[in-house]
């Protein structure tokens, strides 16, 4: 759904960003950069990788998987935008929690230690694509049981990578800080997003020229 009814950043005037992802926070996040947006209808990829990859190079693996099924629609002034985002806690990469008890289980992992949240981003036109990754360190506080459950029952956090949105409940009671883009725990690292948009833009406008 295109935001026309938003202004566009005249730098980024030329970008048409076509979203693959149903994800809200993802959504919303990049309508701040004041950019045309479409969501593109979610085509099935699997979200596997290599048993040996290191931890901090998962997100990226896959929000390249994610980008190649919609490349060769692409049409000229379009980009594409795929993401993906881990946690990783003591060297296990938390994905996406099967169901409440599952959510739990890494809640408690998570529980008085500090974790790493990487987005893995991927841009792509019909004539290059480029993959970059942000990584932000999150200090979690000591969380009782009670807190754990109550949040996974009110909340449902079963859409987020290592059950859980800082901008949520357990946030708010539960990280002490953060080092890094707050965004990238999100879901999409902004101010990195904003500066790899830059270069499709100046292409675009080249070209028209």
């Amino acid at each position: 759904m295109a935001q026309n009814d938003k202004h566009i950043f005249p730098p980024l005037g030329n970008c048409r960003i076509l979203l693959a992802s149903h994800s809200p926070r993802r959504r919303e996040l990049l309508g701040h950069l004041d950019v045309e947006v479409e969501i593109l209808p979610l085509k099935e990829v699997s979200e596997s990788y290599p048993a040996k990859i290191n931890p901090r190079e998962v997100p990226a693996y896959i929000s390249r998987k994610k980008a190649h099924p919609y490349i060769c629609d692409l049409k000229d002034g379009e980009i594409l935008l795929t993401a993906d985002t881990v946690v990783i806690n003591r060297g296990e990469v938390l994905g996406k929690p099967t169901d409440a008890s599952d959510a739990a289980r890494m809640l408690r992992l998570l529980s008085g230690h500090t974790h790493e949240v990487v987005t893995g981003v991927t841009l792509a036109t019909n004539k290059r694509m480029v993959t970059f990754s942000e990584l932000t360190e999150v200090d979690f506080a000591p969380l009782t049981l009670e807190e754990i459950d109550y949040y996974v029952d009110t909340f449902m956090p079963l859409d987020k990578a290592g059950a859980y949105g800082i901008q949520e409940w357990i946030g708010y009671i539960g990280i002490k800080a953060i080092r890094g883009d707050y965004y990238n725990v999100m879901g999409l690292p902004l101010h990195a997003l904003y500066t790899h948009l830059l270069p499709f833009a100046n292409a675009f406008r080249r070209i028209e020229h």
